[in-house]
């Protein structure tokens, strides 16, 4: 049996004021640095230790691991960042407010825009976009593969082939991994275990700061999974990712 840890980061500074938050490379908040915190303390007492971490560009997603691995006593492990892992890129509804856009344009487009699964949000402008491109972490990268809007299937078409080539080694030579990085980035790797629907993956929410345990058979089929800590507070705070596209 392979067993294999993700974990959205802590609620960031946009999380907090409702913001399409994507790529935009914002801090975490006094209580993401509390959830961050709260799932190294949950990891430790379950007994759980890692050989590897996996995270993205974005330092909402670092520091969350900076937390959990400091909880853990865990420093010293090889922490692999790459941009594929980021955010689902909201294109030019970055900055938004999602009520306000909800109050905007309703709430059943502010929903297509955030769950459906192949609509992309509206580009960035050619201005932001050439700002995208000129931020050294991403200089690197071929101008062609950086998105300017991206829908969960797009998200998808990086995630899962970074994970199969990068991450599903790592678990099959029997390291503990973890993976620390967002929303989006962590459904498109849910729909992949749980083989779920394009449907089905809408009704996904992933709540902030919560370990999320998979337990896969040697063909990676799940066997099991669950979130570490009290089951009434994640309902809850999945709930409350749920109402983030409502008006107010």
């Amino acid at each position: 049996m392979y067993k294999i840890v993700l974990v959205r980061h802590g609620e960031s500074e946009w999380n907090k004021l409702n913001l399409f938050t994507g790529w935009t490379d914002v801090g975490l908040s006094g209580t993401g640095v509390n959830e961050a915190k709260s799932a190294g303390a949950v990891l430790k007492a379950n007994g759980y230790r890692f050989d590897v971490c996996y995270t993205s560009f974005l330092k909402r997603a670092i520091h969350t691991e900076e937390y959990i691995l400091d909880a853990l006593d865990e420093n010293w492990i090889p922490v692999i960042k790459s941009w594929k892992l980021n955010e689902r890129h909201y294109g030019a509804l970055q900055g938004l407010n999602k009520a306000e856009t909800a109050a905007k344009y309703g709430e059943s487009q502010v929903q297509i825009w955030r769950r459906s699964f192949d609509v992309r949000p509206p580009e960035l402008d050619h201005q932001a976009a050439e700002a995208l491109h000129l931020l050294p972490q991403y200089q690197n990268v071929p101008y062609d593969e950086l998105p300017h809007g991206e829908s969960l299937k797009d998200t998808i078409a990086r995630v899962v082939p970074y994970f199969e080539t990068e991450i599903k080694p790592q678990i099959v030579s029997e390291k503990n991994v973890i993976i620390v990085a967002h929303g989006n980035s962590l459904r498109a790797l849910v729909k992949y275990f749980e083989k779920l629907s394009d449907d089905e993956i809408a009704a996904v929410n992933i709540p902030t700061g919560t370990p999320l345990v998979y337990e896969l058979d040697f063909n990676f089929t799940v066997l099991k999974k669950y979130y570490l800590g009290d089951e009434k507070a994640v309902a809850e705070k999945e709930k409350a990712v749920a109402n983030q596209g409502k008006k107010i």
